[in-house]
């Protein structure tokens, strides 16, 4: 796939993302928090374009097997954010980042969606410490904490970051630390199992026969329903992060926003998890990459 394609669909992937009204619990086109508003991630989703696009040509100047470790995802992780911070003043999009940076590597050596999925585990096992590091980096400038912070390896330690080199560990091995109580780590060192399994796929059937709008919030539902949301997991626990995935299990049951009325109950979930402050995030940013696989497979479709 062409790095110009691959730069556009994460840019519109993004895009469509936070668009998605009423999105529960989340920022959206009606809905603003009192420190990040909606322009500030269409700002952020716009500004990582040419890093995505330099991510994907490096993934084809380095295609050859031994060379993939060349490619730095953790640079271009971390230069994405850093591109991000210029423009808007709080991490809008760390979790995106981290999603579609490996797609854009892993489409660009790739021919068929299938491939990309193989292609992004095969790039993630092939990382360096030094993409750990600069992983490390990325996270401390958008102020995220999550990934270390039950183990020896903390993102907050100083010494953190020579731990990693002084024991070998890269970019796969420290997410697959942070997996057991993060999604996203678990989604990047378990081949996407969210993103390609059910977001994409959910996407693609809701969006043959609706708007975007449409395919972006149900695919929103669809995989809250399914994968307890680890943002609200770490604040709140266990069972309050099963709480909110049974209620989106129960709209989507009625039909989730496809619904007659689907439209005013996802409304009514969305403003009680707001006025709860319970911000599915996570399941925000596999929404993301799962709209992402979505363009590049060609599902966008040509439905308003």
């Amino acid at each position: 796939m062409e790095p110009d394609y691959i730069a556009k669909a994460a840019q519109i992937a993004s895009v469509l993302e936070v668009s998605g009204h009423p999105k529960p619990g989340n920022v959206h086109r009606t809905q603003d928090f009192d420190d990040m508003v909606f322009e500030d991630f269409l700002i952020s989703g716009v500004v990582i374009g040419d890093i995505m696009r330099q991510t994907a040509e490096r993934a084809l100047k380095y295609v050859e097997p031994e060379n993939f470790h060349k490619i730095g995802l953790g640079k271009q992780i971390k230069d994405a954010v850093i591109e991000t911070n210029k423009w808007v003043a709080n991490n809008t999009n760390l979790g995106i980042i981290m999603l579609l940076t490996p797609i854009c590597a892993a489409a660009a050596m790739s021919t068929d969606l299938k491939n990309t999925r193989e292609n992004v585990d095969v790039l993630m096992r092939a990382t360096t410490p030094e993409d750990a590091v600069n992983l490390y980096d990325a996270i401390s400038i958008a102020d995220a904490g999550g990934m270390g912070e039950r183990d020896e390896l903390d993102v907050g330690s100083s010494k953190a970051k020579d731990e990693l080199i002084e024991k070998g560990l890269n970019m796969y091995d420290v997410l697959e630390i942070s997996a057991g109580w993060d999604r996203l780590a678990y989604e990047l060192t378990n081949r996407m199992p969210v993103t390609f399994d059910v977001g994409y796929p959910t996407f693609k059937e809701v969006r043959s026969q609706n708007t975007l709008n449409h395919a972006t919030v149900q695919t929103f539902l669809t995989i809250l329903s399914h994968y307890p949301d680890t943002l609200i997991e770490r604040k709140y626990g266990k069972n309050v992060a099963g709480d909110v995935s049974n209620g989106a299990k129960e709209l989507l049951d009625a039909g989730g926003i496809l619904a007659e009325n689907g439209l005013e109950h996802v409304r009514a979930f969305d403003e009680m998890l707001v006025s709860k402050h319970l911000n599915p995030g996570t399941t925000a940013d596999l929404t993301a990459s799962s709209i992402m696989v979505s363009i590049l497979g060609g599902s966008l479709g040509d439905n308003h």
